[in-house]
């Protein structure tokens, strides 16, 4: 094989020793979270039918997804890029009798044909979870403190949260800044790119103010409240106080009414989760509808590569060489008792080069 042989694709990398570890110990810490909560955890499999996945959410991709043709079924199968849509779909059938709200927690890999500039990743391990049955200020208070306190006991500090209403030019384009069915989508486009020249001509001129209703959360949110004179999003203000309130000053909290990149499914609340120290973003959440079921539910996902950058490395752990013909029965009380073991294969292995501490000497740990 050739040295390009060897190359892995773009957006593509191996994880090794040390920064696996780091990523295995954000994991195990996040789902403890979780668990502790009553989220309990499910695996679906990496491939599904694609219409399956495409299917449960609004704004699902599938042509972001790796599709092939089932040579069993002759369907065609995607390789998920969400693991989300999959937990809709086994809230809709496998546990649609389960009692609600239903808690569901979940960790695995996620791929996608194409990544962005902000994500150039195209393979994630994607950890979240999910509460079915319940699209209510509550839920969502508990979705994103529980989302603040997984990332904490990762070990990130300078956590910060931005919220946004996903369903804001909708809400207000009923009655509140009133836009024809056709201006909606362009209103739409521009606030996303906080183009104040391209709102005006979109017809926009009313939504000019939202762009400066950004912000810490308090001031933000003030200003928010004066432009809704006619009170269509004092029950959506009311709530994001009562969610903000619920974080406290376990994070920061900051407002951005009008974005929408990456909540594409969501209804009528969205955040999106940052720390001190990690550019980009760290997970997203909020409020949306599963299809099918066309049960409400709130969640958030984690993306664990991204936030393990932040994780420190393991204290350093006492490693006992064990040569041949040692006591085995020792061995395995060291074991139990917390000792890291590598046993000699061959002759003329350096235990210090192996990265031993210690050898086993009469049964006994000996410093090397």
């Amino acid at each position: 094989m050739t040295e390009a042989d060897d190359l892995l694709p773009e957006g593509l990398e191996d994880r090794l020793p040390q920064e696996a570890e780091r990523i295995t110990r954000a994991m195990r810490a996040c789902l403890d979270v979780l668990a502790s909560h009553g989220y309990a955890r499910v695996r679906p499999p990496l491939v599904e039918f694609e219409r399956s996945l495409a299917g449960r959410m609004d704004g699902v991709q599938p042509r972001r997804m790796f599709r092939f043709v089932d040579p069993s079924s002759l369907r065609t199968l995607a390789l998920r890029s969400d693991i989300t849509p999959q937990i809709g779909r086994i809230s809709a059938t496998s546990l649609a009798a389960a009692p609600r709200p239903l808690r569901l927690a979940y960790c695995g890999e996620t791929t996608v044909i194409k990544a962005d500039q902000l994500e150039p990743a195209r393979e994630r391990l994607q950890l979240g979870a999910e509460l079915i049955g319940a699209d209510t200020v509550v839920a969502a208070g508990e979705v994103v403190a529980i989302a603040v306190e997984a990332l904490a006991a990762a070990g990130l500090t300078g956590i910060s949260v931005d919220f946004t209403l996903p369903d804001l030019v909708d809400t207000l384009a009923v009655e509140a800044m009133p836009l024809a069915p056709e201006q909606v989508d362009a209103v739409r486009r521009e606030l996303d790119m906080k183009d104040a020249g391209g709102l005006k001509e979109a017809g926009g001129e009313a939504y000019l103010p939202l762009l400066y209703a950004t912000g810490a959360f308090d001031e933000a949110v003030a200003k928010l409240q004066a432009i809704d004179a006619g009170g269509a999003l004092a029950s959506r203000i009311a709530g994001l106080k009562a969610i903000a309130s619920r974080i406290g000053d376990r994070a920061r909290i900051t407002l951005d009414p009008t974005e929408r990149h990456g909540f594409e499914y969501q209804s009528w609340f969205g955040f999106t989760l940052f720390a001190e120290g990690l550019r980009g973003t760290l997970g997203r959440g909020g409020t949306y509808l599963i299809k099918g079921s066309e049960e409400a539910a709130t969640g958030f996902s984690l993306y664990v590569d991204q936030l393990a950058q932040a994780v420190g490395d393991a204290a350093p752990c006492n490693t006992l060489y064990l040569p041949s013909g040692h006591d085995a029965a020792a061995a395995a009380q060291l074991r139990a008792d917390g000792w890291r073991t590598i046993a000699q294969i061959g002759d003329g292995e350096d235990p210090r080069a192996l990265g031993c501490t210690h050898v086993l000497e009469s049964g006994k740990p000996v410093e090397i």
